[in-house]
């Protein structure tokens, strides 16, 4: 069956990478990542499926690509040189975070897809913070990653939706993401 266009196809906006990775986004937050077909990001672009691939030539490979650096991608903003560091590096980390838990249904993509590029900027940002606030090189750039490796995998336990941490007690997830971010960057000198 030909489904015919839509009547506002002439007010529509233009197809273009962005839009179709915002509508993959919009499936992806409100159906789960499942939920996301090409057939389905078409309808909800209001589009054929195959006029994505004339964006995505790799079709649904590239667009999981695309989601992953979309949402992975989050670099932390400058900040001046001297002690300030930590505190830039605290508020990137909740912002982060909140960016994850707002885009749940990607991250098993952050987790698992092999896609460096999309962090490259993100560990990039956050090794200058740490090299302006007088960490050394060696240690800066351990630091990033293993920065970027606890918001992301405390993130993703916490989306598991386990609310017991082994010992039989609810876990306050807020406060045991500030417990251990306070350790990471306590550790950092």
């Amino acid at each position: 069956m030909v489904r015919q266009p839509a009547i506002n196809a002439q007010n529509r906006p233009p197809l273009s990478i962005e839009r179709i990775i915002d509508a993959a986004l919009r499936i992806v937050d409100g159906q789960g990542l499942a939920r996301l077909t090409m057939r389905r990001l078409g309808d909800a672009l209001e589009v054929e499926a195959m006029a994505i691939y004339h964006h995505l030539p790799r079709g649904k490979e590239q667009l999981l690509d695309g989601l992953v650096a979309h949402v992975a991608t989050a670099p932390a903003g400058p900040v001046a040189d001297g002690a300030a560091w930590r505190d830039a590096l605290r508020a990137w980390a909740h912002g982060y975070r909140e960016r994850l838990m707002e885009h749940a249904g990607v991250l098993p993509l952050v987790v698992t897809r092999r896609n460096p590029v999309a962090l490259t900027t993100t560990v990039a940002s956050l090794r200058e913070i740490l090299r302006r606030g007088g960490v050394p090189e060696a240690t800066a750039a351990a630091a990033a990653h293993t920065l970027l490796g606890y918001v992301i995998g405390h993130t993703a336990l916490e989306v598991r939706g386990t609310d017991e941490d082994g010992a039989d007690r609810a876990v306050d997830w807020p406060a045991r993401f500030d417990a251990g971010l306070d350790l990471v960057l306590a550790s950092v000198s």
